[in-house]
């Protein structure tokens, strides 16, 4: 485990005892640790399920559909 000591103000001291309290968490590095849990998994881009990757895997394997430009794409586009 890596112990790092950091500087909070006092408003950020009071978020990190809420949490801990809220939770009934043991010490502030548990409180810690929930809140930045919690940041990855709502801030930062998630995991991607391997189904998703399979089935996009296997869409770039398609063929996609020739035009020279934007009209041909939009007369292809309408029909279909």
């Amino acid at each position: 485990m890596v112990q790092s000591v950091i500087d909070v103000d006092e408003r950020v001291d009071r978020v990190i005892n809420i949490v801990k309290a809220k939770f009934g968490l043991k010490n502030k590095s548990e409180a810690v640790t929930m809140i930045t849990n919690s940041y990855e998994q709502y801030e930062l881009e998630p995991e991607l399920r391997p189904e998703f990757v399979a089935e996009v895997r296997e869409s770039e394997k398609e063929k996609g559909i020739p035009f020279k430009n934007i009209q041909e794409l939009r007369r292809i586009v309408e029909r279909a």
